[in-house]
């Protein structure tokens, strides 16, 4: 039980930095920063704090992302999996036009995935609304 998992491979390099240092300055707390960058929160401190990047300075606001707080990864993979099922709807449609063959099986495809599109965006922007409440 002493083993450590992998290390994940994600680092920060100078630009990213930048972008750290401006959303401290822009007051983002550290934890969302870690989540945008996908790193852990020590990573941000060491920043902060000048263990690394002492040199970089902060990026401009207009170059920063929008404050967090962001999606939680289990978010993302349900918004990834939505994305694909509209990938694959789509896909049979373009197929079903090209083969002319049956216009209503198209458009009902085509209907489908308008429908699962918007079924994703509604998901998604109510659980953005509740994390940007504090209600996740």
């Amino acid at each position: 039980m002493n083993e450590r998992a992998e290390p994940s491979g994600i680092s920060l390099n100078s630009a990213d930095a930048a972008i750290v240092k401006g959303m401290l300055n822009r007051g983002d707390r550290q934890h969302d920063i870690a989540a945008w960058f996908g790193v852990n929160g020590g990573r941000v401190a060491d920043i902060k704090t000048g263990k690394t990047f002492a040199e970089v300075k902060p990026a401009i606001a207009n170059n920063l992302p929008a404050p967090g707080p962001y999606l939680a990864g289990k978010d993302a993979h349900a918004a990834l999996k939505a994305l694909e099922s509209v990938a694959q709807t789509t896909h049979a449609a373009l197929q079903l036009v090209r083969e002319l063959k049956d216009a209503d099986t198209a458009i009902y495809a085509l209907e489908e995935t308008e429908k699962s599109v918007n079924d994703a965006i509604a998901i998604l922007r109510e659980r953005m609304r509740m994390l940007a409440e504090g209600n996740a």
